[in-house]
């Protein structure tokens, strides 16, 4: 692969939700694989990047902790982009996200794709 090919992961399920935890295992793997990962937080998925949020959630005990799955695509220079109404409608404000995150709308997962991104959503 000369360019890295680009992975985008829409999460829409909350810290109660295996579901959630299995999105951000899959993205780990992408990030193993060489994609370049970009998460796309929304409803109940903004939850997972409130601080101090993930440290208390293991929706799946056969993955590795939440925090450090998460820390992965930060680390990786993957991106988590979360819809600022999503974030909104819970109380959060950027200061309320751990480092690394960018409120941004779907305009910006959009233009991923157009690019060439494949997507999956859990």
């Amino acid at each position: 692969m000369s360019e890295n090919q680009k992975l985008v992961v829409v999460v829409t399920r909350g810290l109660d939700d295996e579901r959630a935890s299995v999105a951000w295992s899959v993205a780990n793997g992408g990030i193993g694989m060489g994609f370049e990962v970009t998460m796309f937080l929304v409803s109940s998925g903004v939850d997972w990047v409130r601080k101090g949020a993930a440290g208390r959630a293991r929706p799946n005990p056969l993955d590795p902790p939440m925090v450090e799955m998460i820390q992965t695509v930060v680390e990786s220079g993957g991106q988590i982009l979360v819809c600022p109404p999503c974030a909104g409608v819970r109380g959060y404000e950027a200061d309320d996200l751990i480092d690394g995150v960018t409120l941004a709308g779907s305009a910006s997962m959009h233009a991923l794709i157009k690019e060439g991104a494949a997507t999956l959503s859990f």
